[in-house]
């Protein structure tokens, strides 16, 4: 009998506690937005960031506008450095501490991949703490639907070079990833090349690789290629990998079986044609804010 009634107290106090949370007293909305990149440490390649963050305080005015960096690497040398970014899991505690109760996360990366994936466990383990958010939704990338991976390929056409003829050969990189996310590359190198059959879509990290890139070229009667990163910010890979000098950069080695290479140093967030997708994305979480 003494158990039984144990039973039912406890019983009783654990719906209490949990009528009391469902009940918790209403708090007065407080928007914010994080923006959360992959990072860069090249000074010159942050104009990427810094137009796409005047479009989504244009976008959203009054709401508050933070950032994080998912690389540890580049926090890392930027501390150095004497700045300090957060990592998201930081700038998520730090924005539940300040009050706010309805927090847009927006993913600046190009593809749902790794650090996409890692992002997303991320802002889901933040949705489960007791008096935290009201509301904590995650946007997706730049292609994270067939819609957008439209909208990339139009703005890839609408941004090619002036001075580009139409048979000269143009070669995207990306950055590739050993994640299944890596088939958005393919994707839009599908519906690339169904609007300008001389437009390829390589990788340093996945594929397609340079390899591949090269075997195609040889197809092609151009003898010049535009080299062109397909990465948010032409930071380090756009640089030293794809126009950089070295033996193995891709300029190199395809100046090496003969081509003339034009290099666009120039990352897709610099273009208003690509970074208004990611604001359409983080428009269709804002909307949910009201």
């Amino acid at each position: 009998m003494k158990r039984m009634i144990s039973a039912v107290v406890v019983l009783a106090m654990v719906l209490f506690g949990a009528n009391a949370y469902a009940h918790k007293e209403a708090r007065e909305m407080k928007k914010g937005i994080l923006l959360v990149a992959f990072g860069t440490s090249e000074a010159s390649a942050k104009v990427s960031f810094q137009n796409i963050e005047q479009k989504v305080k244009k976008a959203f005015p009054g709401v508050d506008v933070f950032w994080a960096y998912t690389s540890h690497i580049i926090r890392h040398k930027l501390a150095k450095q004497g700045e300090m970014i957060l990592s998201p899991a930081q700038a998520l505690a730090t924005m539940m501490d300040d009050g706010y109760t309805h927090v847009a996360v927006q993913s600046l990366h190009t593809i749902p991949g790794e650090e996409y994936h890692d992002l997303t466990m991320t802002v889901n383990g933040f949705k489960t703490m007791p008096n935290g958010f009201d509301k904590l939704i995650l946007g997706f990338p730049m292609l994270g639907t067939q819609d957008t991976v439209a909208k990339a390929v139009d703005a890839v056409i609408a941004t090619l070079p002036k001075a580009r003829k139409a048979n000269e050969a143009v070669v995207l990189m990306g950055h590739g990833t050993h994640h299944p996310g890596n088939v958005y590359y393919a994707a839009m190198n599908w519906q690339l090349q169904q609007k300008d059959p001389n437009i390829i879509m390589g990788t340093v990290e996945g594929y397609p690789e340079l390899g591949d890139v090269i075997a195609w070229l040889k197809t092609k009667k151009s003898g010049k290629v535009w080299l062109m990163p397909f990465m948010s910010v032409a930071g380090d890979h756009a640089k030293n990998d794809m126009a950089g000098d070295e033996e193995d950069s891709w300029k190199s080695q395809l100046t090496k079986v003969g081509f003339s290479c034009e290099t666009v140093l120039k990352g897709t967030a610099e273009y208003d044609a690509f970074a208004d997708i990611w604001v359409s994305q983080l428009s269709n979480v804002m909307a949910h804010f009201k």
